[in-house]
């Protein structure tokens, strides 16, 4: 080897691991961050790559009975250069009861509507879950969105469903502390394990600690719940649709009452629709929390607010909380009603944490549009300045017929221009009385008479019936805009010591060439339990004939009610979709001088006598 190559080739063998070593670096696969959110990074994009495990986290809590800190099953998907490169990355993380299986629908799971109010229903069926699923994939909900995006998505079974141990008890503690405890092990906190009972311990070494959280219904519920403990590290919640209050779900204003499309569900009920955990621990969670703590706690004969619903209402417990919070929620939701959302929005809000809604015209469901999303996390668990925490709109709202992912944004909601309009009955029984702004005195009294077996559309679109009372305004002459909570006053007596009260606005006439969504006629909707006029906590039994001021809120809404149309007022009293079905016959005995409805209109009188001209 002559000595020019021979010293050629000892600079190559000396530099070339130089600029192997530096072209590794330089290829090194690596988070990608456009317009201010996560882009999809092509070596993170092939699912056969990813890593996938499973473990189980260790809690604080014992709820089955056995003696052991009860150990919630989790699972990881994370890009593979975690492993290879020593990269770390944030978490999205969603929680559920629902990834193992349901109960089926069987005939007699629900509660008996079909009785007196008052009066105890018969037994109902418990149906068993036969858990479905194997390891160590959970769900694949989120993964083939935000892996690819640079993000780690991780999934548990929450308490008494799954491989998790312990017991649902639908917004016990239990269900706040199970996803703490998982956000705890992404921190280095809390302990993982590789089975169930054995002491293998599993680091979460690949995540920076910062968790984002998300899910829709109860999967949405479970993030606020994990918030409300104000665990370290989870910077940010999305929820959508999410429970807040399992008596707001279950009651209104003293009132037994089902969700849309669920008629006799109740809490118990979705016990054991949820329970699918370990088989030889289902009996004593059964007989601890079914059979004793919900069986004395959810007082279906009262319908009153107690020490149980309170413990279950998140709103309570939110002091603690730190998460920023952006909040999804459809306006025709009748399964889980927007005033879940609103009522948390507004107290976040109050407390001065970062906080967004996203709400849209549809029913149950709906997420924010993924840049929406993604700008949410990409700031939050990744840092990046894309100017989401200087947002001066803090509402977004899909308008009617708006495609999903083009929501208007405004400055808040309910809308700051919004005030409250006060509007007064004026006499039509059993046909259609008026709706107007102008206090009319000496209208008098008006009577319905209840029959369970009329639906409200019935009502609402008949010329004359005894069975409801109805209002309504002029045709407007322009578009009216409502955005907020309304809210109702309503003087009446009643022929019997119980009475269901239904109250529905709704925008007529009906438009009878869209019947696959009927809630295009129904603005909002409201029950009360007359006899919690006095307190949510305390009915008392109703003297007939003697009148009542019963007031509360109808449900949130942010609508635009196109001219030509008229706002309808419908009072009634059995809501077949909603409450308990009594013998027909029990009569309402409205006093039209003492009843007042409050509409949040955006400009206000002003803006809704314009329409009326």
């Amino acid at each position: 080897m002559n000595r020019r190559f021979k010293s050629s080739f000892i600079i190559i063998f000396f530099i070339f691991p130089f600029f192997f070593a530096n072209a590794q670096k330089q290829t090194k696969a690596l988070p990608v961050f456009e317009n201010g959110q996560a882009q999809i990074v092509p070596e993170f994009v092939d699912a056969a790559k990813w890593i996938r495990t499973d473990l189980w986290v260790e809690t604080t809590f014992d709820t089955d009975g056995d003696g052991n800190k009860d150990r919630m099953h989790v699972d990881v998907t994370r890009p593979y250069q975690t492993e290879t490169e020593g990269l770390q990355l944030p978490v999205i993380y969603e929680s559920s009861p629902y990834y193992a299986g349901v109960a089926p629908d069987v005939d007699g799971v629900f509660w008996d509507v079909k009785h007196e109010l008052g009066v105890a229903a018969k037994d109902r069926v418990h149906p068993e879950v036969v858990r479905t699923g194997t390891r160590p994939i959970i769900s694949n909900s989120l993964i083939s969105t935000w892996v690819p995006r640079g993000f780690i998505v991780v999934h548990s079974s929450s308490p008494g469903t799954g491989l998790s141990q312990g017991s649902p008890t639908v917004g016990g503690k239990n269900e706040s502390l199970a996803p703490k405890a998982v956000i705890d092990w992404l921190n280095g906190r809390a302990n993982g394990y590789t089975s169930p009972e054995g002491n293998e311990k599993v680091k979460a070494y690949w995540a920076t600690g910062k968790v984002g959280m998300t899910g829709t219904s109860y999967n949405g519920t479970i993030p606020l719940a994990a918030a409300t403990t104000g665990v370290k590290g989870l910077e940010v919640i999305i929820p959508v649709a999410p429970n807040t209050s399992y008596y707001h779900y279950y009651r209104s204003n003293g009132l037994v009452r089902s969700p849309g499309g669920y008629l006799g569900e109740d809490i118990d009920v979705l016990y054991d629709y949820i329970h699918s955990g370990d088989e030889s621990k289902r009996a004593y969670n059964n007989a601890k929390i079914r059979d004793t703590e919900m069986k004395n706690g959810q007082d279906r004969i009262t319908g009153d607010y107690n020490d149980f619903w309170a413990r279950r209402d998140y709103l309570n417990q939110m002091k603690p909380m730190k998460a920023a919070l952006l909040m999804s929620h459809g306006f025709n939701d009748w399964n889980v009603m927007p005033e879940h959302s609103y009522r948390i929005f507004k107290k976040a809000k109050e407390m001065g944490l970062e906080t967004a809604i996203y709400y849209h015209q549809n029913g149950h469901g709906g997420p924010p549009p993924l840049e929406m999303m993604n700008k949410w996390f990409t700031h939050y668990l990744f840092g990046v300045d894309n100017g989401i925490q200087n947002e001066e709109n803090k509402a977004f709202i899909v308008r009617e017929n708006d495609d999903l992912s083009k929501p208007t944004p405004y400055k808040d909601y309910p809308n700051p221009e919004a005030k409250p309009v006060s509007f007064y009955l004026t006499k039509g029984a059993p046909k259609v009385g008026g709706l107007t702004t102008i206090s009319s005195s000496h209208q008098g009294n008006e009577t319905l008479v209840d029959n369970y077996s009329f639906t409200g559309e019935s009502l609402a679109r008949a010329e004359n019936t005894d069975h409801r009372l109805l209002y309504v305004t002029p045709k407007l002459t322009k578009d009216v805009h409502l955005s907020g909570v309304p809210k109702i006053t309503v003087k009446l007596a009643s022929s019997k010591p119980a009475a269901n009260l239904s109250v529905w606005l709704v925008s007529l006439p009906w438009n009878e060439g869209r019947q696959t969504k009927i809630t295009d006629n129904i603005i909002t909707r409201g029950w009360a339990d007359p006899k919690n006029h006095a307190s949510i906590r305390k009915g008392e039994a109703l003297i007939p004939g003697r009148f009542y001021e019963v007031s509360f809120d109808l449900q949130p809404d942010d609508q635009i009610i196109k001219k030509g149309q008229q706002i309808g007022l419908l009072i009634f009293s059995s809501d077949k979709e909603f409450t308990l079905h009594p013998e027909p016959g029990t009569e309402l005995t409205v006093d039209l001088d003492r009843t007042i409805l409050t509409l949040p209109v955006v400009g206000g009188k002003e803006a809704f006598s314009s329409a009326m001209k």
